[in-house]
């Protein structure tokens, strides 16, 4: 059974490796082939780590975790979300800046639970609306328009030297990202 738990300090080489491949595996065409292969897990690492020991405004990241298939293995992290209080006003109180699954563990339901601890964490803290950016491109966008997410802002960033078209998801109030992520078994 795959769990989902608040990441540690211990966590961040591990959410980096899932970090690094999934942008690999989601973005080439999307994004430079230099400024892909460029991306250091090492240096991606000492950011979440700093994030997971610092957590300021109300930060906090979730992983997913998956038992080891061998006696001798290690648990091994497949997947992770992070959220906080909304970068910029005005569009909602908390956002969820990451979410990404390794592609092998993908459809398990894996990215709705991820969402869903990061929206109970944000309702916890009082947020009382929760977003996210996702590239205009992003061939999994589709993910939170099932999840009932509603596009309310679009704007051009620059990601390796290349603009690069990014839609807002919002749910106001947080409790449609909750409702969206339940399941009725419990899971």
């Amino acid at each position: 059974m795959i769990c989902i738990r608040r990441a540690q300090p211990a966590d961040a080489t591990a959410i980096a490796a899932v970090h690094v491949a999934c942008w690999r595996s989601t973005y080439p065409g999307l994004l430079p082939d230099t400024y892909l292969a460029g991306l250091s897990p090492p240096r991606i690492a000492g950011g979440y780590y700093r994030s997971l020991v610092e957590r300021q405004n109300g930060e906090a990241l979730f992983v997913a975790v998956a038992p080891p298939q061998q006696p001798e293995e290690v648990p091994l992290v497949v997947g992770f979300a992070s959220c906080r209080r909304a970068r910029r006003r005005g569009l909602a109180q908390g956002e969820i800046e990451t979410l990404y699954v390794l592609d092998d563990w993908r459809e398990r339901g894996l990215g709705r639970r991820l969402m869903r601890a990061a929206a109970a964490h944000l309702a916890a803290i009082g947020c009382g609306s929760v977003m996210l950016w996702v590239l205009s491109q992003n061939p999994s966008r589709w993910f939170y328009q099932r999840l009932e997410g509603k596009l309310v802002a679009t704007e051009s960033i620059l990601v390796g030297g290349r603009p690069v078209a990014q839609e807002a998801m919002l749910w106001d109030p947080i409790e449609r990202l909750l409702t969206a992520t339940a399941r009725a078994d419990g899971a």
